[in-house]
């Protein structure tokens, strides 16, 4: 069962929507423009949603048409107030909230060029509760032309100030636009008593589906349709009418005037602090990034120490949860929340951001998962060393690499000898790896650097400070973190040792027996073509470990191969388990997700767990079975091309990549957690 807590991004459809678009395509598919009575029978149903819209708008003698949604609603009303605009010598600004959509922004900067007004844009700022700066409003307003505020925060949940903002605006003769998006069913609105210009709303935020909205347009307020063709929606809007989607519109506004399909506010609430109650106990030290009392009662948006937006969505993915790391709009681009940074919050809070959002259909028992859940998230973070705090003791053994930013550490490990070497770490991975240490509890022999990099010294210094005198490395050191006098340390039956030539210095990880012949090399050389030319003591199926690794090529040959694995799409699997009885299915993921989630159900399939940070301890032993089929797979299919990738280019000729990954596996869903430790490579 999937739990969808990203409803500020989109909603399911409504069953009643769902009826009543299928209801429109099948039956009432007449054309509302015909004059017959099949035409008609369409026009009533389009009269009908529109009449719900306007008393629960409250709309008085204000025009609501219908549109494609709110960013047609949002350039409609821009357009329509600029024109206005032009020749007009008392505008000077084009003012906008902080925290408003992109969408806003974007028209406001798109229009103001094309009509050739030449307006300064600015942004109103916010405070720290992400409400609006009236003062610097009342100092603006008198000469701008057009003022643009939200009804409530899409990422945060903010419910702004709107008689304050009218207040600030006072005299003014500039035009306001309030995005209505978020407020829809969630907000009472009042527009007939409000001097709001325009309002565009979205109706797939809501339960209907996407390709349908409304703007409502103040009487009396300047309109310049976007679009002119058969004069549909009284001139305003012109194209045929979306029929199926006004009628789910329509039939989830006849939901909200029932009063009984939807929570009302006070349940909202009750449900929203019980989720945020199951988060504070799974996630230590977590904090929310606006003010409960002065959001949606829908929506929460956290950060916790430590841990960045992309684990925690991983995470939430695994668990069969679904949230978001902010606007849905901009949440695949890697970049701190510019809403956050707006209300002036620290970069780690912008940066890690993580979105939990409701929409008013939810029940108690949907509730009761998703508080399982997020407890059953916490649980895996403390079993894999992962949690702020109460991390329980985990095994260290072989070799896991942490990334950042594109730069690799490597942590080797071993159970035997309980002892541990750090190459190459970097401050900003100082934390993460002082928790890593204290749950593996082995002492450090050197925490060495493959390059000399500046970095590295810092963050041995900063290690060095941090871990307890148990597990920091005792005995004094050179440049590059080596025991003095020494040039090899022994791991149990591995040994490392250094070779340093004018190209620079490899360091060689092999068994101790034959420490002549290296089976791992940790470089901070690019590329494997500089490294080769070392002239080294490297077995044939050495692989090099890169200090950097930009193009997630996870490990790199002694010589240049194809790198292009075979792809097999969710649909080929049963197939190709049976053409390949002995092949091997590899789960990719992290071991916190694997914890939480269940691969797919094949008969007689056998499947090993190896996390991509942790791929280089299973690849010798794939190496010595060429013929053998792996096929690795992973959420997305990123992680999973990344290990088939590496296979194929250090020679295996039967490496495999499950395309797409589990999440376009229709069969994937979340369990309770039941994982083995044991099963983790």
């Amino acid at each position: 069962m999937e739990i969808y807590l990203d409803a500020n991004a989109t909603t399911p459809v409504l069953p009643q929507a769902k009826a009543a678009a299928i209801q429109a395509m099948v039956e009432d598919y007449g054309n509302p423009s015909s004059v017959h009575s099949t035409g008609l029978k369409a026009k009533a149903l389009i009269d009908g949603a529109r009449a719900r819209a306007q008393r629960l708008l409250d709309t008085g003698d204000g025009a609501l048409l219908f549109t494609s949604g709110a960013t047609e609603g949002i350039q409609t009303a821009v357009l329509s107030a600029l024109s206005a605009l032009r020749g007009n010598l008392n505008a000077d600004y084009l003012l906008y909230g902080a925290t408003e959509h992109k969408a806003v922004p974007e028209a406001l900067k798109h229009w103001n060029a094309v009509l050739g007004l030449g307006l300064q844009i600015l942004a109103i700022p916010v405070d720290a509760q992400g409400r609006h700066d009236l003062e610097f409003l009342r100092r603006h307003a008198p000469r701008a032309g057009l003022v643009c505020t939200m009804a409530a925060n899409n990422e945060t949940g903010i419910v702004s100030d709107l008689a304050g903002i009218e207040a600030a605006l006072g005299d003014s003769p500039c035009y306001w636009l309030v995005d209505g998006v978020q407020a829809l069913g969630k907000l009472s609105l009042k527009l007939r008593s409000s001097r709001i210009d325009y309002a565009p709303f979205s109706g797939h935020k809501l339960y209907a589906p996407k390709g349908i909205g409304l703007l409502y347009v103040r009487a009396g307020a300047p309109f310049t349709p976007l679009m002119a063709g058969g004069g549909q929606e009284g001139a305003l809007r012109s194209g045929t009418e979306n029929m199926s989607g006004i009628a789910a519109l329509g039939a989830v506004l006849a939901a909200l005037e029932d009063g009984q399909t939807l929570r009302d506010s006070a349940t909202l609430q009750g449900f929203r602090q019980r989720l945020a109650d199951a988060l504070c106990e799974a996630f230590p030290g977590l904090v929310f990034n606006a003010p409960l009392d002065l959001s949606l009662p829908t929506t929460l948006n956290f950060a916790v120490p430590g841990l960045s937006s992309r684990l925690l969505q991983d995470l939430f993915d695994a668990a069969d949860v679904r949230v978001s790391g902010g606007s849905a709009c901009s949440a695949a681009k890697a970049a701190p929340s510019f809403v956050l940074q707006a209300m002036g919050l620290p970069d780690w809070q912008a940066a890690g951001a993580v979105r939990l959002s409701i929409g008013p259909a939810v029940d108690e028992a949907f509730i009761d998962e998703a508080c399982a859940r997020i407890r059953a998230c916490g649980e895996s973070l403390r079993r894999h060393c992962l949690s702020p705090a109460d991390n329980l003791p985990t095994l260290g053994e072989g070799i896991t690499r942490f990334m950042h930013d594109g730069a690799c550490c490597y942590l080797l490990a071993d159970s035997a000898s309980r002892s541990c070497v750090l190459i190459d770490p970097r401050p900003e991975q100082v934390d993460r790896l002082v928790q890593a240490l204290h749950c593996q509890d082995y002492p450090v022999l050197a925490i060495l650097s493959s390059s000399g990099e500046a970095e590295h010294a810092e963050a041995r210094s900063l290690l060095v400070d941090l871990l307890n005198t148990p597990l920091r490395p005792s005995a004094a050191v050179d440049a590059l973190g080596w025991p003095s006098g020494q040039d090899a340390l022994n791991l149990g039956d591995r040994r490392l040792t250094r070779k340093t030539c004018p190209q620079g210095q490899v360091l060689l990880l092999s068994e101790a027996q034959v420490a002549s012949v290296a089976a791992i090399a940790f470089t901070g050389m690019l590329d494997a073509q500089a490294t080769s030319a070392l002239s080294l003591p490297l077995a044939a199926s050495c692989f090099l470990a890169p200090g950097r690794d930009e193009a997630q090529q996870v490990v790199l040959g002694l010589e240049d191969a194809a790198d292009t694995p075979h792809l097999l799409s969710g649909a080929q699997l049963q197939s190709f388990m049976q053409q390949h009885p002995n092949a091997l299915l590899v789960d990719v993921r992290e071991p916190f997700e694997q914890f939480l989630s269940q691969t797919p159900e094949l008969a007689g399939a056998q499947m090993q767990a190896v996390a991509l940070s942790r791929l280089m301890n299973a690849l010798p032993e794939w190496l010595d079975e060429p013929g053998r089929p792996l096929l690795f797979f992973c959420r997305s299919g990123n992680r999973s091309r990344q290990a088939a990738q590496a296979l194929t280019r250090l020679g295996h000729p039967n490496a495999w990549t499950l395309n797409g990954g589990l999440a376009l596996m229709p069969s994937f869903s979340a369990k309770a957690p039941a994982a083995d430790p044991a099963l983790y490579v």
